[in-house]
């Protein structure tokens, strides 16, 4: 990199999307202004709530609409649901009219721009890097839980004084009270508990946070519900045991009324999810965590039986966003993919390349679960994609390294397929391999392209997508779009030199012709685990790659969930939301008005069925329509003369000589060692790493 470009910040406002219309821009901020007035308003009525004042505007609230077929089941649901359902909508309107937006270079900024939800707040603490949306975030979630600590405390202590009991009944009450209060808190903060885990959540691409940086959100509002909710049933067994029939309360199941039993059930599903998903026993069994994870179903099942639903109908808005992406995700895992070539490289390392349909939307920042049915049906592994969206229409590569149980049995079934090309008898099935994709999810904006100056710091495996940083921002250059950066730094750090021809999966200079004349690239490796070169260096490069191709039988991955497409998503989520409002009008207006059904726990069980209902049956419907579409849009293009054939994947040793070649002049290879990011970095950039991570 030359002298001049460390000078300027690496935190640069550079890029600006595509200029659009101003009725178009108009519209955008209009929605943005009125999804922040919904949601200002929301926290506030929530605010509110643990107040005289707020309680009686909630009575007044309920007596105005209280005419309306589903009763306060359905004024409470408008009022504390309804806000984030009504954002969901906005969100995709917004993101229909944003389209694909082209970014564009602009003049240069001589300040770095700031960005509250990038902005680092807190550095070192017990939350990690926290940004300074994030510190907002907190800081809400913690004045809500100490205010609204403080109101109840003197409402339940002002109602005490007003009656004349003992001090052994004053205890009693003042326990059952606030064991209440608590749990309305711990309902409160799980209407937002699932939303940061509903991966394809049009919530989440609007705000531009990939789900993965998201389920830290997730993790906080765990331990802070499950305090409450933990909290609510110890207050209540204490204030039952001193009552001395604590057995007998545990045991109850009433028809009007809290059904205590099934809050029992979904209270110890909880600890079970909580105490398995605590730092130490997660590290020590991953699997343990994940399978414990599913009693999610129990526990809020056991939520709508317990408190029945028009308590229930107060966190459905977040728990029905988040059914909705189980359910569309569900249906993508169930389709097999073709895999179009897979190779077995000798440094351990695995590479398999995907079709896909033409019109699945990815960047090079994005990321795939994967499953092969051969080798399990339930484990999911995610891994980045090392291919750039620019390097073929129809397929997408990821690089997996062999680190594990699962992953050894993967490089096995591909190096037996290929060692059995023709099986030894026509009755003998040929190996194969079955895959299943979800995704891809990551960043909508491709953040990569934003700066002009880029140090990309990887270890092992790590470089896989840096590779498809690397490929789109050649790509980019060598076709004239919009693409800032300029001077580029790979840092790359491997613990032996057999590692080293996984930069031979990509060929710069078939992407990007003379690319040297057009970018500043430096790649610095440091292998750390060897002192000297090899005796024999040329034959670390000069590698023979077993390739083989499956020929699994499928077809290209779907586009319903991660970046895909805004107008059918939408629908989707449109469609499964009136579909359940006009399907609970139906319920109560001709079986729970009519048959005047008052059992709580049976009406919390039909809130949950119809909610369930609604997305399989409405939600379902617009996935058939999607699929058909999608098989339309597909038989239209050329797909065999465009697509991506074996062959042309293959990596033989003539292109990894090339690259060794070709690439010698901005490639230092030092043994060893380890980055000295210190002296990598000068002190006098406006930006230094050096300097932050002090």
């Amino acid at each position: 990199m030359d002298e001049n470009s460390v000078q300027e910040p690496l935190l640069l406002s550079e890029i600006s999307v595509k200029k659009t219309s101003l009725l178009v821009s108009s519209v955008k901020w209009i929605l943005k202004i009125l999804m922040w007035a919904i949601f200002v308003a929301w926290i506030g009525v929530i605010f509110l709530f643990p107040t005289q004042f707020g309680n009686g505007l909630l009575e007044k609230y309920i007596h105005a609409t209280n005419g309306n077929p589903c009763g306060i089941t359905g004024s409470l649901f408008l009022v504390l649901s309804g806000p984030v359902l009504v954002i969901a909508f906005l969100s995709i309107f917004h993101l229909i009219i944003s389209g694909d937006e082209e970014f564009q270079q602009k003049k240069s900024s001589k300040h770095p721009g700031v960005r509250l939800w990038t902005f680092p707040f807190l550095v070192d603490g017990p939350f990690g890097v926290v940004s300074a949306a994030e510190f907002i975030g907190i800081l809400l979630f913690v004045v809500y839980v100490i205010w609204a600590l403080y109101a109840y405390i003197i409402q339940s202590l002002n109602r005490i004084s007003g009656e004349d009991l003992t001090l052994m009944e004053e205890s009693i009450l003042f326990l059952k009270m606030m064991g209440g209060h608590l749990g309305s808190m711990g309902l409160y903060c799980m209407a937002f508990l699932f939303l940061p885990v509903a991966r394809g959540s049009v919530l989440l691409r609007f705000i531009n946070i990939p789900f993965e940086h998201a389920t830290r959100y997730h993790v906080w509002l765990g331990h802070l519900t499950m305090v409450l909710f933990t909290l609510h049933g110890l207050l209540y067994i204490v204030g039952w045991a001193m009552e001395g029939n604590l057995l007998h309360k545990l045991l109850s199941w009433k028809d009007i009324g809290v059904a205590i039993l099934p809050g029992v059930i979904s209270l110890f599903a909880g600890l079970l999810m909580w105490v398995t998903s605590l730092p130490p026993v997660r590290k020590w069994n991953f699997e343990l965590f994940f399978y414990t994870h599913q009693l999610y179903v129990v526990f809020v099942l056991g939520l709508a039986l317990h408190v029945g639903d028009f308590i229930f109908s107060m966190a459905a808005g977040g728990i029905f966003l988040f059914m909705l992406d189980r359910f569309l995700r569900l249906c993508q895992s169930r389709r097999t993919v073709d895999i179009i070539s897979a190779k077995s490289l000798p440094c351990g390392t695995v590479e398999l390349v995907l079709s896909k349909p033409g019109n699945l939307r990815y960047n090079a920042l994005s990321f795939v679960f994967l499953q092969i049915r051969e080798l399990s049906w339930l484990q999911w592994h995610p891994f980045s994609v090392s291919s750039s969206p620019l390097d073929g229409k129809y397929h997408l590569s990821i690089l997996i390294k062999v680190l594990g149980e699962w992953t050894a049995r993967l490089r096995g079934s591909i190096m037996n397929i290929s060692e059995a090309e023709q099986p030894a008898s026509p009755s003998q099935p040929r190996p194969k391999i079955t895959a299943s994709v979800e995704g891809p999810y990551g960043h909508e904006a491709p953040y990569h392209l934003m700066y002009e100056n880029l140090i990309l710091v990887a270890g092992g495996i790590g470089i896989s997508p840096f590779l498809a940083i690397l490929s789109d921002i050649l790509h980019r250059v060598n076709e004239g779009r919009p693409c800032l950066p300029r001077n580029i730094l790979i840092v790359w750090a491997v613990k032996r030199s057999n590692e080293l021809p996984l930069l031979s999966t990509m060929d710069l200079e078939s992407i990007c012709p003379y690319f040297y004349d057009k970018l500043n690239l430096e790649i610095s490796i440091y292998v750390t685990r060897e002192s000297d070169p090899p005796l024999e260096e040329g034959d670390i490069h000069n590698v023979t790659v077993s390739s083989v191709c499956p020929m699994s039988k499928g077809c290209g991955m779907s586009v319903l969930v991660g970046t895909g497409d805004s107008i059918w998503s939408g629908l989707y989520v449109i469609s499964s939301t009136v579909g359940f409002v006009i399907s609970l009008g139906i319920l109560y207006i001709f079986y729970i008005n009519p048959c005047s059904i008052s059992t709580w726990w049976y009406k919390g069980l039909l809130f949950f069925g119809c909610m369930l209902a609604s997305v399989v049956i409405f939600g379902g419907l617009v996935v058939g329509l999607w699929h058909l579409w999608e098989k339309k849009i597909s038989a239209r293009e050329e797909y065999e003369e465009n697509r991506l054939k074996p062959g042309m994947v293959q990596h033989n040793e003539d292109a990894v000589n090339l690259f060794q070649k070709n690439h010698t002049s901005i490639t230092t290879i030092q043994y060893g060692s380890r980055p000295d990011f210190k002296g990598m970095i000068p002190c006098n950039a406006r930006f230094c790493l050096a300097c932050v991570t002090q």
